[in-house]
């Protein structure tokens, strides 16, 4: 059960690893939307944010439902809206660190005595 979770873990992951993707799903976090809605929110083209989305159609991670001539997508699990969430914050932190690191040198660089050539 353990090696099936894991593949599952990675073939998800992989379904997200793509920028359209991501933002793609953000989008449909704040609400359905048709492709045309998505494209001119992306400032993307039509085949691009098509494909990407044939791709989390495929992944189970949006569901698309016709409605006359358009397709409405949606997220499949509203849980996919935390887990953005959780991925911004992880995000935060790495820059959090990461200033406080570039802050260490700044402070380091002023106590050196600068060397005279």
């Amino acid at each position: 059960m353990n090696l099936e979770m894991q593949q599952f873990k990675a073939e998800f992951f992989k379904a997200l690893a793509h920028p359209l993707r991501i933002r793609i799903l953000e989008l449909l976090a704040e609400g359905d939307k048709n492709v045309n809605e998505i494209q001119t929110l992306v400032g993307s083209e039509g085949s691009a944010v098509s494909q990407q989305l044939t791709i989390l159609r495929a992944k189970n991670i949006v569901l698309g439902t016709k409605e006359g001539n358009k397709v409405i997508y949606t997220l499949k699990d509203p849980m996919i809206i935390e887990l953005l969430a959780v991925a911004r914050q992880i995000f935060n932190n790495h820059l959090v660190d990461t200033i406080t690191i570039l802050d260490k040198f700044k402070e380091e660089e002023e106590v050196l005595p600068q060397s005279k050539s």
